[in-house]
């Protein structure tokens, strides 16, 4: 006589229950101390990278409280450690602290008369691309405005030529030094129109629009109205 269903059923749900268990447990006889070593290794890393984070933020904390004692130190005239602290940050700092110590150093050794030192420094900056394009631009312009008595004019007119457009945030110095070179090559023309075009740019500090506004009327430029005097 055949069994009945519900007999059958009970049965073979049993078996299977059987088999997924016995298959559970042969994985984690044979994998068990794999899997608790990964997930012993999952928490560590974990925590490790929680730590790691924290001592990040911490030590950018204290490097900034460094860089700002540095600068009273500028502002005090206590300057014999500042040079060593400032490279020292330069090159352990986060990025931040890092381009800014940097810009400090720079300064530094423009006050000391150390130009050569300042231009490395700037030119270094000029080409990091981990820095903010708007710094790398800064950089550059000052770089060159050291230089600039040393290059050819055409060199100075390439080099800017990414700065010295309408709308740039370095439009005005580089648009100057653009000019300058422009007139060392006798292109007196072009020079006024730079002039103009910084004269009138609204976005560019009154004093350097003043400047390039009086050099451009000396070239015969038309400037215009609305263009503030020179600052004295």
């Amino acid at each position: 006589m055949a069994q009945p269903p519900d007999i059958n059923e009970t049965f073979l749900r049993e078996v299977d229950e059987n088999l997924r268990r016995d298959q559970l447990r042969d994985f984690f006889r044979r994998y068990g101390n794999w899997l608790i070593a990964g997930v012993i290794l999952f928490l560590a890393l974990s925590g490790g990278f929680i730590w790691w984070k924290q001592h990040e933020v911490e030590r950018s904390a204290d490097q900034v409280e460094q860089l700002a004692q540095t600068f009273k130190d500028i502002g005090s005239g206590n300057t014999a450690q500042v040079p060593a602290q400032l490279d020292a940050l330069a090159k352990t700092g986060s990025k931040g602290v890092s381009v800014t110590a940097q810009f400090a150093r720079a300064a530094l050794a423009i006050q000391q008369n150390d130009v050569k030192l300042a231009t490395n420094i700037y030119r270094s900056l000029a080409q990091d691309n981990g820095v903010p394009e708007a710094l790398r631009g800064a950089a550059l312009i000052r770089q060159t405005t050291l230089e600039f008595d040393q290059l050819p004019p055409a060199e100075v007119i390439s080099r800017l030529a990414p700065l010295a457009k309408t709308g740039e945030p370095w439009f005005g110095s580089a648009g100057e030094m653009t000019a300058l070179a422009m007139l060392k090559q006798g292109r007196k023309q072009e020079a006024g129109q730079m002039l103009v075009a910084i004269a009138k740019d609204q976005g560019v500090p009154d004093a350097l629009r003043g400047r390039a506004g009086q050099l451009a009327a000396s070239l015969g430029a038309d400037v215009g109205p609305a263009v503030p005097p020179p600052a004295q």
